[in-house]
């Protein structure tokens, strides 16, 4: 079915976050968000103060800023200089978007009336021939596609695109979707073929016009998402050649991860987008090649991207400082995003187990427990200096996690052809219809990421239903086991791919997998030197560290043993709810170190203390008083 062809199907009405419904190259088509309930206990929570405690927090955030009269100014309701950041509309269109997928799973008066008010004002501040920018009108308005290299302009039209596509599927409305499309065929009359060259210094707009082409069926929207992504890298220069900009090289020939973080991340994820509708080898060559560099010499453990504070980049292979990381929370945002748009092009487990660990860790993170701060770089060592803040002069991160949280049950499932595909765990339910036909509901309970046990219930609509069931079995899983109504499945189960299920189903059929939660130290290439002779602590998909509100010694005065054993605690009241690990280790005690900075080797004798280790979710880390952190910990020399 091609994109013009799906302009009548009812199912654009739906929210799906990602729509790969009649995606050519698409293996995998997610569930929308109101096919899945979450009933758990560690997600829903979350998305349940992200919705009456972080919207409405930063919605107030948006009036106290300017950024809501920046709007009304643009519409000549008031009269104010601008204020802020020139790309500051862009903040308020991810708001807008997290309302939407919060009004996607569940109805509420409130934000709904919220959300419909700021659409008013940003309709009311577009200009007649559909140009949208709020710092663009009046006195700069001569200065439009003056700077692309810099000003954000293509970048904030691709957040306003992104936000009206979710709030139509997720409301039905074309308030804001008339809005966004008016703004894309004023787009797409000055750039193209024969018109204007050029592309946005920050990407963006190549995810929006893409999915802005799956929801109206319009292909030119299309192959002005490939217009962008082929202008870039040209010479010369049509921006500026730098790797900064994601302007350094013609898109198709990259195969090295660099510059700007969120930039390459977000281009990347728009080509894999654009490949999925286009199957064109040369995009997918490119991004296999920058996939394999990222997750080879780039990512940190925690699943953060971009380790330098200098042009928040990427920096060369293996430069992963802990201290100093600068891991934004939105490029972890955007690594999750493109993890999952590689998901559902090949249905290859290691995206799920990236996207999973990137979600747990350097994602989550990046919120306070109680939904009001924020953290915008994710160190992974730290004195007790980085806290999170209620809000940023540049506020792209708390946004961007409000509008992940609200969309997390669309990341759960999917489908293909003749099969359900569950791809994290958590409890809740799901109402399916395969593309071959079956109906079912699949209702999954689990107490994940704490428990490794995961029941299914399966219950198709019809009895004798034939239709496989593909249950992600992390890379960490080994010793895995798979049960159905109490009999053991054959082997091999092998970690970091999907078990697949095939029978005739019958109403009433339990699926029980149990997945090994243990604790477990990884080591990281001896390249990236200020790791040697340290481990860094993982249980199940969590990341853990060491936070000096558990310890009486400095923390990073503390060794592990050679050999360390752990035992393991669900502490109710703690941090809302975490598994603790404790190991017996060592303090160190000797005092040189505290008046000299050098000295000669083998001069030095340290001494040591009995200690005992406290090691928490990484997640969690900074909601309490402050103190040093650190993730990689040194083992005790012998």
């Amino acid at each position: 079915m091609t994109l013009r062809q799906i302009e009548s199907h009812t199912h654009l009405h739906e929210p799906f976050v990602v729509d790969t419904t009649y995606s050519p190259q698409a293996r995998l088509h997610p569930l929308h968000l109101r096919q899945v309930r979450l009933q758990d206990r560690f997600w829903e929570p979350r998305r349940q103060i992200n919705r009456n405690i972080t919207l409405p927090s930063q919605y107030q955030q948006c009036v106290q800023t300017g950024r809501l009269d920046n709007f009304r100014r643009a519409a000549g309701q008031v009269e104010s200089p601008f204020q802020g950041r020139f790309f500051n509309d862009s903040d308020v269109y991810k708001w807008v978007e997290a309302v939407a997928w919060t009004l996607a799973a569940e109805k509420d008066e409130k934000l709904e009336a919220l959300v419909d008010e700021v659409i008013g004002l940003i309709a009311a501040a577009q200009g007649e021939d559909g140009y949208l920018n709020t710092y663009f009108t009046f006195e700069n308005a001569d200065k439009r596609w003056t700077d692309l290299q810099v000003m954000h302009e293509l970048y904030c039209a691709g957040h306003l695109i992104q936000a009206a596509v979710a709030h139509h599927r997720a409301t039905g409305k074309t308030t804001l979707l008339d809005v966004a499309t008016r703004f894309a065929d004023y787009i797409d009359s000055v750039f193209g073929p024969g018109k204007r060259p050029g592309t946005c210094g920050h990407p963006e707009i190549e995810m929006a016009l893409v999915e802005l082409a799956r929801d109206t069926g319009e292909e030119r929207y299309l192959k002005l998402a490939q217009f962008f992504i082929d202008n870039r890298g040209q010479q010369p220069p049509i921006i500026s050649g730098k790797p900064y900009y994601q302007d350094h090289a013609p898109f198709r020939q990259q195969d090295e991860v660099v510059g700007h973080a969120v930039r390459a991340l977000y281009l990347y994820a728009g080509a894999t987008d654009a490949y999925t509708e286009t199957g064109e080898q040369a995009l997918l060559h490119a991004i296999n090649a920058l996939w394999a560099d990222l997750q080879q010499h780039k990512v940190y453990v925690t699943g953060g991207v971009g380790s330098r504070y200098d042009g928040e980049a990427v920096g060369e292979s293996y430069e992963l400082p802990n201290d100093q990381a600068y891991t934004e929370t939105c490029a972890a945002i955007a690594h999750i995003m493109w993890a999952w748009r590689l998901l559902l092009l090949t249905g290859n487990a290691l995206y799920a187990d990236a996207m999973e660990l990137t979600l747990y860790n350097g994602m989550l993170a990046g919120i306070s427990l109680d939904g009001e701060s924020y953290f915008y770089q994710n160190p992974l060592a730290d004195r007790g200096r980085h806290r999170r803040q209620p809000w940023f002069g540049t506020a792209c991160c708390p946004p961007n996690v409000a509008r992940l949280l609200a969309s997390l049950p669309g990341y759960i499932y999917t489908t293909s052809d003749a099969d359900l595909w569950v791809h994290l765990y958590t409890s809740s339910e799901a109402n399916v219809r395969l593309p071959q036909g079956s109906v079912l509901k699949c209702k999954q309970t689990s107490n994940y990421p704490w428990e490794g046990k995961i029941k299914l219930s399966i219950e198709p609509k019809q009895a004798n239903a034939i239709f496989g069931l593909n249950l992600r079995i992390p890379a960490w899983a080994h010793g895995a086991t798979v049960s159905v109504n109490g009999e053991t499945l054959p082997p091999p189960i092998q970690p970091g791919s999907y078990y697949r299920i095939e029978r005739t189903w019958q109403p009433g059929d339990q699926v029980e997998l149990v997945l090994p939660l243990l604790m477990r130290a990884v080591t990281s290439h001896p390249y990236i030197s200020n790791n040697n002779g340290r481990v860094a602590l993982l249980r199940g998909p969590l990341v853990y560290c060491v936070e000096q509100s558990d310890h009486e010694a400095d923390v990073w005065d503390l060794y592990l043993p050679k050999d360390f054993q752990w035992s393991e605690h669900y502490a109710e009241n703690l941090l809302g709810g975490v598994v603790t690990a404790q190991t017996s280790a060592f303090a160190r005690t000797d005092t040189g170190w505290q008046q000299q900075l050098y000295r000669t080797y083998g001069e030095e004798q340290p001494t040591y203390a009995p200690a005992t280790l406290t090691a928490i979710p990484y997640y969690s880390w900074a909601n309490r008083e402050a103190g040093p952190m650190q993730v990689w910990l040194p083992i005790k020399p012998e």
